[in-house]
């Protein structure tokens, strides 16, 4: 089953949230995501407002880390918002990024987010065996103190890497390549995979207007941030010598739309859903036909937020037919 959903970041007003959950509901879409980007409002707080004024999409941080957040914290805060949404919950998680501005360095991420696993499942399974792990570990005895809603949420791993790939083929629900919206790259990642029950999401960027050429600037702008990442991972990417180097030197100067205007528009359209209407469906169909099961629209969705909202509910969504 192929679906569609938009993911938010944390930083709007509590009524805005409100808003924006009614309206991603009632225009289609599958799923709400919220970001839960370092110091930006905990994922948690929307979310558990949205789970109260919608009835069927499915609600998930995309995505939390174990290196911030202690499993038995991520597993309280999942099967609240399990509860309030009646079920509808799903749990994202990821290494996590930006680390280094806390001083935190990410050893063993394969470990961590493996025992991590490990911990949340036992809680919310209700699991009083223990755990002895390399990274965290549960006495005997350990358990939550009330019944969630579910003793298993859904699980979604963020990850381009090969081995969590291949862990997430064995233990998640979905897998989500995050920062593209290249289709070339669905297929390598089935592969690590290592099956086709796994469910693969993609999702990047997103600047959606009738005026095609204006939500291109402005993407190209957004992406900016994230290409000299995602230029390292992806291995289908033919990027121009030197190109990564000059755009993270004008990022890293606070010169995002010099960063942005270096990006050409064969590399654009591998990393953000940017352009008309018609466009950015044509982009996610894309996706859909290289074996994406679910298409995430990313903020800040248009040239204004609720422009850009509107146009996906009222022309993309409905032109994928899905």
């Amino acid at each position: 089953m192929r679906e569609v959903s938009i993911a938010f970041q944390s930083d709007k007003r509590p009524e805005e949230y409100v808003e924006l959950a009614r309206l991603a509901e009632r225009a289609g879409f599958d799923v709400i995501s919220v970001y839960h980007d370092l110091l930006f409002q905990p994922a948690v707080y929307p979310l558990l407002l949205m789970a109260q004024v919608t009835e069927r999409v499915r609600l998930g941080p995309a995505a939390l880390n174990p290196f911030t957040l202690h499993p038995v914290e991520i597993a309280g805060q999942i099967a609240a918002l399990d509860a309030v949404s009646a079920g509808r919950a799903y749990l994202g998680l990821v290494r996590g990024s930006w680390l280094e501005a806390l001083g935190i360095e990410p050893r063993r991420p394969f470990t961590t987010i493996r025992e991590a696993v490990e911990v949340i499942r036992r809680l919310l399974a209700g699991d009083e065996g223990g755990f002895a792990g390399e990274c965290f570990s549960l006495a005997p005895g350990a358990r939550l103190r009330y019944e969630p809603v579910r003793s298993e949420i859904p699980l979604m791993i963020g990850t381009w890497g090969v081995r969590v790939a291949a862990y997430a083929g064995e233990v998640a629900r979905e897998l989500k390549i995050g920062g593209t919206a290249n289709p070339d790259l669905v297929p390598v990642m089935r592969s690590r995979l290592g099956n086709d029950r796994v469910r693969i999401v993609v999702g990047a960027v997103t600047v959606v207007d009738e005026d095609g050429v204006a939500a291109r600037r402005l993407a190209r702008e957004e992406a900016a941030l994230y290409f000299p990442v995602v230029a390292g991972l992806d291995p289908t990417l033919e990027v121009p010598v030197g190109l990564v180097e000059e755009v993270r030197r004008l990022v890293d100067a606070g010169e995002r739309e010099a960063a942005g205007r270096l990006i050409p528009d064969h590399l654009l359209e591998k990393l953000a859903f940017a352009g008309t209407p018609d466009e950015v469906t044509r982009q996610a169909a894309a996706l859909y036909g290289a074996g994406a099961a679910r298409v995430e629209f990313g903020t800040p969705h248009g040239l204004t937020p609720r422009r850009g909202i509107e146009l996906l509910a009222d022309r993309v969504v409905p032109a994928l037919g899905l």
